[in-house]
């Protein structure tokens, strides 16, 4: 254990760092989905609430949002209410708040 102290394999913070970044960037992930997983990767509190606003401190979490949900529906039109339930789900279960949700789907909407 010592030997992997040393090696700096058993650091929780650059652990909880490294993971965010990973998840933000190739999943698409928001701040609430990447701090609920590094809470049962068992991260403490304070080190995980650190991680993610340091992450997104530097970014606009609703343009980011924006355009993962660009991605996904692909130019649909999300002013059904069906299809905007659908779009609020997604961008929900991939960690974004209710205000960046709301915010994004009712500027998407009045833009058409």
């Amino acid at each position: 254990m010592e030997k992997l102290r040393h090696l700096n394999y058993v650091n929780d913070e650059t652990f909880a760092r490294n993971w965010a970044r990973s998840r933000a960037h190739s999943r698409g992930y928001g701040p609430n989905r990447i701090e609920q997983e590094l809470r049962a990767k068992g991260i403490a509190p304070t080190l995980l609430r650190e991680v993610v606003r340091e992450l997104f401190a530097d970014m606009d979490v609703a343009e980011y949002a924006g355009r993962l949900l660009a991605k996904r529906f692909n130019g649909q039109d999300l002013s059904a209410p069906r299809a905007r339930a659908r779009a609020a789900a997604f961008l929900q279960r991939r960690g974004y708040s209710s205000k960046v949700i709301f915010d994004l789907l009712r500027y998407s909407i009045e833009e058409d």
